[in-house]
């Protein structure tokens, strides 16, 4: 064999391809290691996504906590106001309630004393003549002794409906209750400017003045 066919006989054995057998495990260790390196990307791609979406999942999960928060709290401030209101409109109304009661009071024992007053002014007449029968000169005892009565009946009557005569004698005078229609010089013990003498008696109910009283007034 010659040298140029010996060289042309070598050169297809050195660009000879390997056998199938050969190229299969080949093939199979390359994507092995191609899957290897995968999967380990993947893994490291997870790893690191983990941190980011476990930190944004809290902080989705505060958000909506403290939203939760806020709204709990307006209502609760919500709730709080209507009671206030509820309550400042109960008292309002109670003490409405308590001025109309105390109003209608005050009406009922006006119109009360207005009447007992007006009753009564009809029959001082009446009590002032019996007053000077008691007073006067009288030999007859029995006759005295039932004027006294009717006018004890007549006073407890009187204080029945609330009726008080004013106390006069002895006391200052005062234009309020009292009416001047002479002024003396004072006798002995006698103060100057009290009363010394009632020529007719004055009478009350509670703050209103049915009758002044007559009086001479001491200088």
């Amino acid at each position: 064999m010659s040298e140029e066919t010996k060289a042309r006989g070598v050169q297809p054995e050195a660009d000879a391809k390997p056998a199938p057998e050969e190229q299969a495990p080949a093939a199979a260790k390359e994507e092995s290691q191609a899957a290897a390196e995968t999967s380990g990307k993947e893994e490291s791609t997870d790893k690191a996504e983990q941190p980011k979406t476990s930190g944004k999942e809290k902080k989705d999960w505060f958000g909506g906590k403290a939203r939760e928060l806020e709204a709990t709290k307006a209502k609760l401030e919500a709730a709080e106001k209507k009671s206030a209101d509820l309550r400042d409109q109960l008292l309002r109304t109670a003490a409405e309630y308590d001025n109309y009661r105390k109003r209608s009071a005050r009406e009922a024992d006006q119109k009360f004393n207005d009447g007992v007053s007006h009753a009564v002014t009809q029959i001082l007449g009446i009590l002032d003549t019996l007053d000077m029968a008691a007073n006067a000169p009288c030999t007859d005892e029995n006759y005295k002794k039932g004027v006294t009565m009717t006018l004890d009946k007549a006073a407890k009557a009187l204080e029945t409906l609330h009726v008080v005569e004013i106390e006069a004698l002895g006391k200052p005078f005062d234009p309020n209750f009292m009416n001047a229609v002479q002024q003396v010089p004072p006798e002995e013990g006698q103060e100057s400017g009290s009363v010394v003498r009632v020529f007719q008696k004055g009478y009350q109910i509670g703050d209103r003045i049915i009758r002044h009283a007559t009086v001479v007034v001491a200088e």
